[in-house]
């Protein structure tokens, strides 16, 4: 009886000191969260709203790191995807969650709930932190039986949108005024996209040199209407129509139709994060002219193609955009356009970024120039389009960060 009660004392003394080392070491070995967070969001508020975390200004200092990727949904808001991966203790830790918004949120409504749902995707990462043992938790209300229910959509998923804007520019030599009202409509279900737009502008300005006075009105409207049918996880389908006049390309009415057809390589689910997608498109249209053009046409009707390529990619190491289309008429291969643009932001190391941006274009398709050579006064006033070969713009940028890389305040004074 002696014996077992030494034994179990030696148990004990051996043991106990072993647990408590273990339990401390775990004490020592969890870490704070250091969040990284690269969304197209109000990111001051995230910060001044989420203190219990330390907020780091790059990606290699975080050990929780969120991005949050977003796109135009059908209630005439944004879906955002948030993806929270863990690094150094939070290693293998990730969490996903997402938040849509509509057209009667307005920003402080949409900064609100997602940083309450950037504070929810945390969770995961508190309890495995330093804050652990201050963690308390409760749960608001009692327990309701919940009944599925159908949502009517009185709508049946449109969404329609009314605008306008006029302008005003006034100096000592030169006068502008300029209007713009339209309308935008859209359905969209998983199977079904319905568009339809329409737009009325006009543009009047003056201009004053050696007491002449030199006027120029430009007058534009069009409609636009789509149908687009998802086939599967990776094609879709659908047409295309369209009617426009426009002073400034010489076009006194137009009308045309289009169907296409669209792959995507990657599943249409992951469109947030990434996709490079091909579309070809057939179809016809019809010109009025204004004037009489370079080719001596006043009205013409013409069978074009195109086709298109667009690659994005959203990634923790920076976004990719790119698109290339060619398009050419069936009569006259001759008659074509090549259009090339993009654009690059890379993080290359910590705290250095590159970003480049560029677009061209070869364009050998502007059948529809007037004959005769333009005015001044039409090149000044930008009155009539001119004939161009080509279209081109570059831009290159880079950014270097570096200080203080823990500071959490927000100071908004002056």
């Amino acid at each position: 009886m002696q014996a077992n009660l030494l034994k179990h004392l030696f148990l004990f003394f051996l043991i106990y000191p072993l647990i408590t080392f273990s339990q401390s070491q775990e004490k020592i070995e969890r870490e704070s969260i250091k969040l990284f967070v690269e969304c197209n969001c109000d990111k001051n508020y995230i910060r001044q709203e989420i203190k219990h975390v330390d907020h780091v200004r790059d990606q290699g200092l975080a050990n929780v790191m969120l991005f949050i990727y977003d796109l135009p949904n059908g209630s005439g808001g944004r879906t955002y995807k948030l993806e929270f991966t863990g690094n150094s203790s939070f290693e293998g830790i990730t969490n996903t969650l997402s938040f849509d918004s509509n057209a009667n949120m307005t920003p402080d409504d949409v900064r609100k709930r997602l940083t309450w749902r950037i504070g929810r995707g945390l969770l995961k990462y508190v309890i495995e932190s330093d804050l652990a043992e201050r963690v308390t938790y409760k749960i608001k209300g009692k327990p309701k039986q919940l009944e599925e229910k159908d949502i009517k959509d009185p709508w049946h998923h449109w969404i329609f949108e009314v605008y306008g804007q006029g302008k005003f520019d006034k100096e000592s030599s030169r006068k502008k005024f300029e209007y713009k009202v339209g309308f935008e409509s859209d359905h969209v279900t998983e199977k079904w996209r319905i568009r339809g737009d329409a737009q009325l502008s006009q543009t009047t300005s003056k201009f004053i040199r050696n007491d002449q006075e030199f006027t120029s009105e430009r007058e534009r409207y069009w409609g636009a209407a789509s149908i687009v049918r998802s086939l599967s996880d990776h094609w879709s389908t659908g047409i295309f129509g369209n009617l426009r006049h426009d002073t400034y390309t010489n076009i006194d009415f137009a009308w045309g139709f289009t169907p296409a057809i669209e792959y995507n390589i990657f599943p249409y689910s992951e469109v947030l994060k990434r996709e490079i997608v091909f579309a070809y498109k057939i179809g016809f249209f019809n010109n009025d002219y204004i004037e009489t053009t370079i080719f001596g046409e006043d009205n013409e009707a013409i069978f074009n193609h195109s086709i298109d390529m667009q690659v994005r990619y959203r990634q923790p190491w920076g976004n990719v955009y790119s698109r290339i289309r060619a398009s050419s008429f069936l009569r006259d291969f001759s008659k074509n356009r090549l259009q090339i643009n993009g654009s690059t932001s890379i993080r290359v190391i910590k705290g250095f970024s590159v970003r480049f941006s560029g677009n061209l274009a070869f364009i050998r398709d502007q059948i529809n120039l007037p004959a005769g050579d333009a005015s001044i006064e039409d090149v000044l006033l930008q009155q009539k389009q001119i004939a161009t070969d080509f279209d081109m713009g570059l831009s290159v940028g880079v950014s270097y960060t570096f200080g203080s890389a823990f500071n959490n305040i927000i100071n908004t004074r002056l």
